[in-house]
């Protein structure tokens, strides 16, 4: 179990383990921490322009939620549940969401995730989104 700002990241025993892809299984929020909800982001730039490339989508919507996260005092490292959706989800995806991941967490523990594939996003071109639940001292 690893605490990070006002929550621990596990893996029990039982559970296989999720750190390859990019995840943790629990993340258990202490009493009276500060919740933010952040809602979904996407790939779009400042600009609102979206890439054709998943994983470009991807790190760019990371960067929204920081962008978010910041303006509330807050950062990645945060965050403790995500829900990822993803557009036409396939394994190559996946191998890809892990690297941006991994890129953004570094080595620290990744946290809970829920991944559903879907079939679009809200707008045309949209490959990803992310939303996320960040918990605060």
């Amino acid at each position: 179990m690893t605490a990070i700002a006002a929550f621990n990241l596990s893996n029990p025993p039982g559970l296989y383990d999720p750190t390859p892809n990019a995840y943790s299984h629990v993340a258990e929020v202490r009493a009276g921490s500060r919740l933010l909800f952040i809602a979904g982001q996407g790939g779009e730039g400042p600009d609102g322009q979206l890439s054709t490339l998943f994983a470009e989508q991807a790190r760019q919507a990371l960067s929204n939620l920081h962008t978010a996260l910041a303006a509330q005092g807050a950062g990645l490292e945060h965050v403790c549940k995500l829900t990822l959706l993803i557009v036409d989800h396939s394994q190559a995806r996946l191998a890809e969401w892990v690297e941006v991941a991994g890129q953004a967490w570094g080595h620290a523990p990744k946290p809970t995730c829920t991944l559903i594939p879907v079939p679009r996003l809200a707008l045309d071109g949209m490959l990803v989104e992310i939303d996320a639940v960040a918990a605060l001292t």
